[in-house]
C-alpha cells in the first residue's frame, strides 16, 4: 500500500538530480585538473632541459680570460635544439628564450582545453606557464 504525501511528489527526483549534477561537475574539476597537472610537468620538464641545454653555451672568448659568461646566439640555438626534439613544442602558445649574464631563462605557455568542465563553464581553457633558469657557473 502506497501513500503519497501532498506536495512531496518528484522531490526524490530532483534531488537525486541534483546529486547526479554535482557529481559531473566533481568529475569534470577533477579530469581538467589532473590533465593540467599533466601538461605541466610536461612543459616543466621540457624547459629545465631547454635551460640546462643552453648553459652549455658559453663564451670562449671570456672563457679564456677567466670569465664565466654565456654567448646569447649559441645559448639560443642549444635552448631552441632541445625543445624542437619534443613534439609537444610544435603546437606551444608561447615560447621565451632569454639569456642574460651567465643564465639562461626558458618560459614556455600552453593552454589545456576544458573537457568536462566545458558543460559548465563553456568553452575556455586553463593556461599554463613555466619558468626555468640555469646558470653557467664553474666548478670548483
Amino acid at each position: 500500500m502506497t501513500t503519497n504525501r501532498a506536495g512531496e511528489q518528484g522531490s526524490v527526483t530532483l534531488f537525486v538530480l541534483g546529486i547526479c549534477v554535482g557529481c559531473l561537475f566533481l568529475a569534470g574539476c577533477s579530469i581538467d585538473l589532473w590533465r593540467a597537472v599533466a601538461v605541466r610537468r610536461e612543459l616543466s620538464a621540457m624547459a629545465d632541459a631547454a635551460a640546462t641545454a643552453g648553459a652549455n653555451g658559453l663564451d670562449t672568448d671570456a672563457l679564456r680570460a677567466g670569465t664565466v659568461r654565456l654567448a646569447p646566439v649559441p645559448a639560443r640555438m642549444l635552448a631552441t635544439e632541445v625543445l624542437l626534439r619534443h613534439d609537444a613544442a610544435r603546437s606551444l602558445d608561447a615560447t621565451r628564450i632569454r639569456v642574460f649574464g651567465s643564465t639562461v631563462r626558458v618560459t614556455l605557455q600552453d593552454h589545456v582545453d576544458f573537457s568536462l568542465l566545458r558543460i559548465f563553464l563553456g568553452d575556455d581553457r586553463f593556461t599554463v606557464r613555466v619558468r626555468a633558469d640555469a646558470v653557467a657557473r664553474e666548478l670548483p
